[in-house]
């Protein structure tokens, strides 16, 4: 292959280039892994209906997320321990993402730092993924650093109460590599909790035991409480959670159900969206990761309904591929397969996309 065209080029050069452990980390799914594959599949259920005899010569990609301009809708999505693909992990990627002018979403268990990863994305846009701890003071500082290096959002993820069952992982007995930590962490007590001596993977220890299970609808009130950020939800897959969300104040709803990696069996995340987002009705931005791999998903999500996408393990392959280099050859594909699809679709810029350009696939068959 001279140089990857597509997505799936990128996906083929990654299969070749890591070790089991962290290839199997990136690309596995929970359990029989039906919700991994189908948040691909089912974009593939819905059909486009374009309109002809529009004036296209200027395609206008740019939009907005919670006020903030990008010039196009698709981002990162918080991928933990990038360091496992790339020497640079989350620093390549931010610097990749700042130079296509769009967001980057950092994890929790980023293997470089909050302060370091700031420094590399500069004047770029950048959210921060928090998950939630027993021990307050962990959640509590992690805030107080995004806040203080320029974090503009919180993204709290809410379908992690404990961690889903990754077969994979556990086989491998998956272990971060011993020269690498996660960076916004440094107790003894983090750190040795990802010893994966015992029969689970070592991430499935390290959430036993220092991850809050007893999550509710009042702690994402107390984030609220003591940032001065917007807080986004992420995990959200209901029209009830959704209305929960909004009730209980939120900015933003993450359309999610973590890449396939947490309860297997649940609905694609296009499946979902459309629910979510008539449960809302405006009321707050919404937004969808899982199984993105082409430009007319991304079309497909906006007509649906979703502000913008995010995308996870494209980034990884990407960065797998040449680092910063590589995750920006994945934003440049998807961008200029998004400007194809919006021009071929009779889109000239992002509020002519709409739900009538979308039929679901089941229409099709009961005309036969």
């Amino acid at each position: 292959m001279n140089k990857p065209v597509c997505l799936a080029d990128l996906e083929e050069l990654f299969t070749r280039s890591l070790d089991k452990n962290a290839q199997d980390y990136f690309s596995t799914g929970a359990n029989q892994q039906q919700t991994l594959r189908d948040n691909v599949k089912a974009f593939g259920r819905y059909r486009l209906r374009p309109r002809m005899l529009r004036d296209v010569s200027n395609v206008n990609m740019k939009t907005t997320i919670l006020g903030e301009e990008v010039d196009f809708p698709v981002g990162a999505a918080p991928t933990a321990m990038q360091k496992m693909s790339h020497s640079e992990g989350e620093m390549a990627t931010a610097r990749a993402v700042a130079s296509v002018g769009t967001c980057m979403i950092v994890s929790s268990w980023a293997t470089s730092s909050i302060e370091e990863v700031a420094q590399a994305s500069g004047s770029g846009l950048r959210w921060f993924q928090l998950y939630l701890y027993t021990d307050k003071n962990i959640t509590m500082n992690l805030i107080e650093r995004a806040e203080r290096n320029g974090y503009k959002a919180l993204v709290v993820t809410v379908d992690t109460p404990i961690l889903g069952r990754r077969l994979a992982d556990a086989r491998n007995g998956f272990n971060l590599s011993s020269h690498l930590q996660l960076a916004n962490f440094s107790t003894d007590m983090v750190q040795s909790s990802l010893d994966s001596s015992q029969s689970e993977s070592g991430l499935y220890r390290y959430t036993q035991v220092l991850m809050d299970s007893k999550l509710t609808w009042d702690t994402i009130v107390w984030v609220k409480s003591i940032t001065r950020v917007p807080v986004i939800v992420k995990g959200i897959l209901t029209a009830e959670d959704a209305l929960l969300a909004v009730q209980y104040g939120v900015d933003g709803i993450m359309v999610s159900n973590h890449g396939g990696r947490q309860l297997d069996g649940v609905l694609a995340t296009i499946d979902s969206l459309g629910e979510v987002v008539e449960a809302v009705k405006g009321r707050v931005e919404v937004y969808l990761d899982g199984g993105v791999r082409q430009g007319t998903d991304v079309l497909k999500a906006l007509a649906l309904g979703a502000k913008a996408v995010f995308i996870g393990r494209p980034v990884i392959w990407g960065l797998a591929y040449q680092g910063r280099a590589g995750v920006e050859e994945v934003f440049k594909i998807l961008k200029e397969e998004f400007k194809l699809a919006m021009a071929l679709s009779g889109c000239a810029k992002i509020s002519d996309i709409n739900p009538t350009l979308l039929t679901y696939q089941k229409h099709l068959f009961s005309k036969l």
